[in-house]
């Protein structure tokens, strides 16, 4: 075993609810969420801290804290200028670092 950090692609977990909201989304929606998702298993930083971190993300899609007094809990992946939306958190473990999705939405 090595003692570097682990680096992307992370592992994408989903709760129950979510998965049920992504499969019943229409296709359009499902698919800017699935293409969503593959730009957050690949960032070296699924939160995108930082100035202008997010600014190699597609334009459709911004990233923030859920709540801003939580800064590195809980996220929301905003999709197609709120019209969807992926909240999730990624747990940085030395073993096996993953980001859970804990919510999908598409209007």
């Amino acid at each position: 075993m090595t003692d570097d950090p682990p680096l992307p692609p992370w592992q994408m977990d989903w709760t129950v609810e979510a998965r049920a909201h992504l499969d019943a989304m229409p296709a359009d929606g499902r698919q800017l969420v699935l293409a969503a998702r593959a730009e957050l298993i690949t960032a070296a930083d699924p939160y995108y801290r930082g100035v202008d971190a997010d600014a190699s993300l597609p334009h459709w899609i911004t990233v923030r804290p859920l709540a801003s007094t939580n800064p590195g809990g809980p996220h929301i992946a905003d999709l197609a200028g709120g019209r969807g939306w992926m909240v999730f958190t990624f747990i940085r473990r030395h073993a096996e670092p993953q980001i859970v999705v804990t919510d999908a939405f598409w209007a």
